[in-house]
């Protein structure tokens, strides 16, 4: 009893925390998921299940692909072996050999039941699932199922003669799930907009980029579980569930690798503050204002990933100093003395052996702009300069006369485009 009372604490509280991050955007996107859910849930109570066993089969391999699910690069949430599931259930045209006709309400019920019980024991634990990528995921689940299941019938009509073939069923089908797979993309695009700060245009390009690869293989699987039901009933599940999980591993091994590599950047960032070369949290700041002004200016994630890591490294040539920079400050040094620390930096970053285009950024973020360094670069010089003259202080008349001081000196310091990047960042924190 006790338990219980804890775990339903502990969900309250889970969701509560969910909810209170949610954007406007999230908001709408989870209210109209929502209402598509009661109104497939209760048009199916009414009228009754069509074929059981498999919605319940189907939901079943959802629910685990829910249970199953990962972050991906970028903090996007999926859920392939679910997502496979939910589109093989939608293009279902029949089993051995008899057509099933159940409707796209059906179908977004199941989704939506084998979302829930996918969900609930993370909630229990503690880890509550991303509310939008849920509701995302259903919702172009049922597009897809008002979209394909009312010509499901006439696809797949057995009493044509036997000269009817599943070509038409398979262009119809590819050509709906491309157009999903655009929607989909689109509304990601939009969310991400409004959560990053970034230009509409960037978000859909890094949608593209990042995350429509997946959707693809996921509808690949979604269309070949349909198929492979009509010799193989409902056995395709476990046929298909095994590969799916096994890719699913190899995803999961992958993000995770990648969320190890950025610890151990910041952890290795933190030397030059632990060593007292630096002030407390100057590369973390630098770091987050620099991804910023990358976003203001519409460089892509995997540029932002690189920018990411040069900032949090960019003093690390700090180290070979005998005497430190008093506070750090390399925008008080002179120009040669700046330089030099940069380009030992950056040596530090090539011993790693896999970082040389991250020690390219380092070691030219004091090149002059004649000599045309790279963006993130000039992102890095402008962030660092700065955070040099304003530290952790929120103090407006100090980061203004900052942010003057930097204009000034851009054209031939700075890059202009950069430092009025920067001007905008800091309008939008204060506002």
């Amino acid at each position: 009893m006790i338990t219980t009372e804890r775990v339903r604490r502990s969900s309250e509280r889970s969701l509560n925390t969910v909810l209170r991050r949610l954007d406007s955007g999230q908001l709408l996107l989870i209210c109209a998921a929502g209402l598509v859910a009661v109104a497939g849930v209760a048009h199916t109570a009414a009228v009754g299940l069509d074929r059981p066993e498999i919605a319940v089969g189907f939901g079943a391999l959802i629910a685990v692909g829910e249970l199953a699910r990962l972050t991906m690069p970028g903090n996007r949430e999926v859920a392939p072996i679910g997502a496979a599931a939910a589109l093989g259930y939608t293009l279902l045209l029949d089993l051995s050999q008899t057509p099933l006709e159940h409707s796209a309400l059906q179908v977004v019920a199941v989704i939506a039941a084998g979302m829930t019980a996918g969900a609930l024991p993370h909630l229990a634990v503690g880890r509550p699932p991303r509310l939008d990528a849920m509701a995302r995921r259903l919702l172009t689940g049922a597009l897809l199922a008002f979209a394909f299941r009312p010509l499901a019938t006439p696809l797949f009509d057995l009493t044509k003669p036997p000269t009817r073939t599943w070509w038409p069923a398979l262009i119809v089908m590819v050509t709906l799930i491309a157009i999903t797979l655009l929607i989909d993309v689109l509304i990601a695009a939009l969310l991400r907009a409004e959560q990053v700060r970034t230009a509409f245009r960037v978000a859909v390009r890094d949608e593209i980029n990042m995350a429509f690869p997946l959707g693809a293989a996921v509808a690949a699987s979604g269309v070949l579980l349909a198929l492979a039901t009509h010799s193989m009933d409902l056995v395709a599940l476990l046929v298909f569930a095994a590969p799916l999980l096994v890719t699913q591993v190899a995803f999961r091994k992958y993000a995770g690798i990648r969320a190890t590599y950025l610890q151990t950047v910041r952890a290795l960032s933190r030397v030059t503050e632990v060593g007292g070369y630096v002030e407390p949290g100057h590369s973390r700041r630098v770091s987050r204002l620099s991804v910023a002004i990358g976003r203001e200016l519409g460089m892509a994630e995997p540029e932002l990933l690189e920018l990411e890591y040069a900032a949090l490294m960019h003093d690390i040539g700090q180290l070979s100093l005998r005497d430190p920079i008093p506070g750090g400050a390399t925008v008080l040094a002179e120009p040669e003395q700046a330089r030099r620390i940069a380009e030992l930096g950056a040596e530090v970053i090539r011993q790693t052996g896999v970082l040389d285009r991250v020690a390219e950024v380092v070691s030219r973020q004091c090149d002059p702009i004649t000599d045309d360094p790279p963006l993130a670069s000039r992102i890095i010089r402008v962030a660092n300069a700065y955070d040099d003259l304003v530290g952790p202080s929120t103090d407006r008349d100090r980061g203004g006369a900052a942010l003057e001081r930097i204009r000034l000196s851009s054209g031939s310091a700075y890059d202009p485009h950069a430092v009025e990047a920067l001007g905008r960042v800091i309008d939008r924190g204060r506002g």
